[in-house]
């Protein structure tokens, strides 16, 4: 019998670079640059973010609420809370704007009419429908806005103004309508 010779095994090639094909080569180079573009872009949209800040739509500071007659004599009205944050308030001898913000950590409190108060939800602030703190925690009476009468004849609220009881300034003429 004759012995089969198996051929003697091939040498070895130190491990080193691989060749890649242009195929290979190509579509590589071109996830990188997608992957370049992508956070280039992402980098400059930061950038012009930056550049270009958010646009604030708040409330205008002063607006016209109707005329004196709309408004009922002793009563709370609630119409300008939520859009502007005021009450109305009208009395025998005029009209005053209070601010919505408690005084003590800016909460809004709401009107008890059956109790005729302002009571906070926060912290359990009380006011007076003056806008005089009463109970809780707040540290001073509700701020009256800027009221006066438009050319028209209606009411024109400024909130840009306001007056502070502590400080005596609501005895200013803005700080009450007289009718």
């Amino acid at each position: 019998m004759a012995e089969i010779q198996t051929p003697p095994p091939a040498p070895q090639t130190p491990a080193g670079p691989q060749k890649i094909d242009r195929r290979t080569f190509l579509s590589w180079t071109g996830v990188a640059w997608v992957s370049f573009a992508a956070a280039t872009t992402g980098a400059l949209s930061i950038v012009l973010r930056y550049l270009f800040p958010n646009v604030v739509f708040e409330p205008p500071t002063s607006f016209k609420a109707g005329f004196p007659d709309d408004y009922e004599i002793g009563v709370v009205d609630e119409r300008w809370k939520e859009k502007f944050g005021v009450w109305l308030i009208r009395t025998a001898e005029g009209m005053f704007a209070l601010s919505t913000i408690c005084t003590h950590l800016g909460c809004t409190p709401n009107w008890l009419s059956t109790e005729s108060k302002f009571k906070c939800p926060c912290h359990g602030s009380g006011f007076y429908k003056s806008g005089i703190n009463f109970e809780g925690p707040a540290p001073r009476p509700l701020e009256r806005y800027r009221i006066m009468r438009a050319e028209d004849g209606q009411i024109l609220i400024d909130k840009s103004k306001k007056f502070q009881q502590e400080k005596g300034e609501w005895n200013n003429p803005e700080a009450f309508l007289t009718l």
